[in-house]
């Protein structure tokens, strides 16, 4: 239950005193509740949710994929999610001060930070294709309208060209024989004119400058939002989060309305059951989970570590993880809508007009718009929301890095520099994007959204949960939820904790390994070298693990391995609620100086020392029961 009355009044009894404590905290809150449900809505509603969930829905048997998908939801995504949430909450600390629980797993958090770097460096090229989109849609008539341009090639077959008839029918009867697939001007323009598409991904050539410029942009504006923290990017996020449900809900109606949608429809519910005994449906489902709720990226931890004590994040995330859900499945209802109208202008099967990956979202659904009156309108507004989509995931990768760096340095210098870390951020970003904006980057770009962000998620989580619940120990944890919120955490979460989630990711791996195909862009058939290379930012996230256990183990006290383990594991001093109103029951502060000292680097400030027993004392008979930290701690 939320307490922000009592909330409030323990942290600023003392006039005065609010300010100081922000500025020592370093951290500050969000503004209200609100803001961070937004945020966590604009972080697990991203990109994702258009261009890739309708695309696996249609490719892993339409509505049967529904099934595993929500399996996977209740079963996994949603228990991660509010461990996630309750452990950054819990400890305000980003995903690196997180895991004084365990020392010896910090290792997971570097992991994490690993993880977010990537995905942080393609995801915003992703937004600055779509900013660019969004640019050249300002026209009167669509650059991807007609086949007369420059760049297009002789079987290019454009829906709206003067002699179609003639044309496009010679077009499509010799594609059908030929089985090849039919070239639209919307394709011709997205590989000729936008990437330039290489014929190797060895190939660089030339960075496109427009995409570089649009980079830029998308840099400049995720910086802007960021400058002050949480504190800016909590006001953002009211625009950011909110306006793409308004644009998917115009695009939703307009496209219900067009002939052959109900066509689309059917087809993206249709279900195919043979392909739910496919181990790679279920793959693909519970990673889509994993990468739209945005679970082991390390940026839940980070946004709920700015939430108040007491906040119900149990309920938090909940909404957040179904908002997330309805909207994937709500955005498949508007791309298939246009699909299925598409399909039917041209007179064939609606799998024939879906391309993979980004294609759906810079290929056919730009073509469809070009069939309706008043296009560039369409397009603005359809790019507008991917752009929305985007910065909001955006936002939060970056925020996640920031956090960790400056949390895990804590001094007063570099927190009241967070601005500059956040800029250095943003240009290093900027400089590693840049080989994705030349001509061979879009290959780049499946690349690293094929394995940075696919196996190792898996590993990370899986890991995680067994650091909390049998490394830290289950009643410790869900005591310290119970501590937090009032109550412990439901039976349900407690079961899936312990064992189902842990048990279905480890499934998960085992199957993804078994049905591992090399990735593929359309045609082009990846050479070994760079499949190599994809395994190996797999790798560089996960191997930050065991190589960190073993750093931590041997810099331990202890004569044996085994007590070097042991003391590696046990939860630090410093671990617990960062704020001394919290520290109660078994976190409350012991009277020996050396501990209370210990206290004071986290954010309490030196004259707090004297009132923090009292302050703490009223409540310890609340948690006193808690006895097995007691004497670890």
């Amino acid at each position: 239950v939320d307490v922000p009355h009592g909330f409030s009044l323990q942290n600023g009894a003392v006039p005065g005193e609010q300010g100081k404590q922000d500025k020592s905290v370093k951290r500050g809150n969000w503004g209200n509740q609100i803001e961070f449900v937004l945020t966590s809505v604009g972080y697990a509603v991203g990109l994702g949710n258009v261009w890739r969930f309708p695309y696996l829905c249609y490719r892993n048997g339409g509505g049967a994929f529904m099934f595993p998908y929500f399996i996977m939801l209740v079963f996994c995504g949603i228990p991660l999610f509010f461990m996630e949430l309750s452990f950054g909450q819990f400890a305000s600390q980003g995903c690196l001060g997180v895991w004084r629980v365990s020392p010896m797993f910090k290792g997971v958090g570097y992991g994490m930070m690993v993880v977010s770097t990537y995905i942080g460096i393609y995801y915003n090229v992703v937004i600055c294709i779509a900013f660019y989109y969004f640019f050249v849609s300002m026209t009167h008539v669509l650059p991807w309208t007609y086949c007369s341009n420059p760049w297009n090639t002789p079987v290019c077959a454009g829906v709206l060209d003067g002699n179609l008839s003639s044309r496009a029918t010679f077009n499509l009867t010799n594609i059908l024989n030929t089985t090849q697939k039919r070239t639209s001007p919307s394709e011709e323009y997205w590989r000729n004119y936008v990437l330039k598409l290489s014929d190797d991904i060895g190939n660089l050539g030339e960075v496109r400058l427009p995409l570089l410029g649009c980079l830029g942009v998308s840099w400049v504006i995720v910086f802007l939002c960021l400058i002050k923290g949480v504190k800016s990017s909590g006001k953002v996020v009211y625009f950011t989060a909110t306006f793409p449900y308004v644009v998917l809900t115009i695009l939703f109606v307009r496209g219900i309305t067009l002939e052959g949608a109900l066509t689309g429809i059917t087809y993206y519910l249709t279900p195919q059951w043979d392909k739910i005994l496919n181990a790679k449906v279920w793959g693909d489902a519970a990673s889509q989970i994993f990468y739209s709720l945005g679970c082991a990226w390390g940026g839940l931890i980070t946004m709920a570590s700015y939430n108040k004590f007491h906040n119900n994040c149990y309920r938090d995330s909940i909404i957040i993880s179904i908002t997330n859900c309805a909207t994937s499945v709500y955005a498949g209802f508007v791309i298939f809508s246009i699909l299925g109208f598409m399909a039917n202008h041209l007179g064939v099967d609606v799998s024939k007009v879906a391309d993979h990956g980004p294609g759906l979202a810079f290929v056919a659904y730009p073509e469809a718009l070009t069939l309706l009156p008043i296009s560039p309108l369409w397009s603005v507004l359809f790019f507008f929301m991917l752009i929305l989509l985007g910065l909001g995931t955006q936002f939060c990768l970056l925020e996640t890095l920031v956090t960790a760096i400056v949390d895990e340095v804590g001094n007063e210098w570099i927190i009241r520099r967070k601005t500059f870390v956040t800029l250095g951020v943003a240009v290093v970003g900027f400089l590693l994007g840049v080989p994705l904006t030349t001509q061979a980057g879009i290959y780049w770009l499946l690349l690293m959204d094929n394995y940075a962000a696919s196996f190792s998620l898996v590993v990370i989580s899986c890991i995680m949960c067994v650091a909390i619940m049998y490394i830290y120990g289950h009643r410790n944890y869900f005591k310290d939820i119970e501590m937090m919120l009032g109550f412990p955490p439901p039976l349900f979460f407690q079961i899936c904790w312990r064992f189902i989630s842990p048990a279905i990711i480890f499934f998960i791996l085992v199957f993804t390994v078994i049905q591992y195909q090399p990735v593929s862009y359309n045609d082009y058939v990846y050479p070994t070298w760079a499949i190599s290379i994809g395994f190996l930012m797999a790798l560089s996230s996960v191997i930050c693990i065991p190589i960190y256990a073993i750093y931590k183990v041997c810099c331990s006290e202890g004569d044996t391995l085994l007590e070097r383990l042991k003391n590696a594991t046990t939860a630090s001093k410093d671990w617990g609620p960062a704020l001394a109103e919290h520290r109660s029951g078994r976190y409350a502060p012991a009277f020996s100086p050396s501990t209370e000292s210990h206290l004071e680097v986290q954010p309490l400030q030196p004259e707090k020392g004297r009132s923090e027993v009292a302050a703490a004392s009223p409540v310890q008979g609340s948690n006193g029961s808690a006895h097995s930290q007691d004497s670890r701690l």
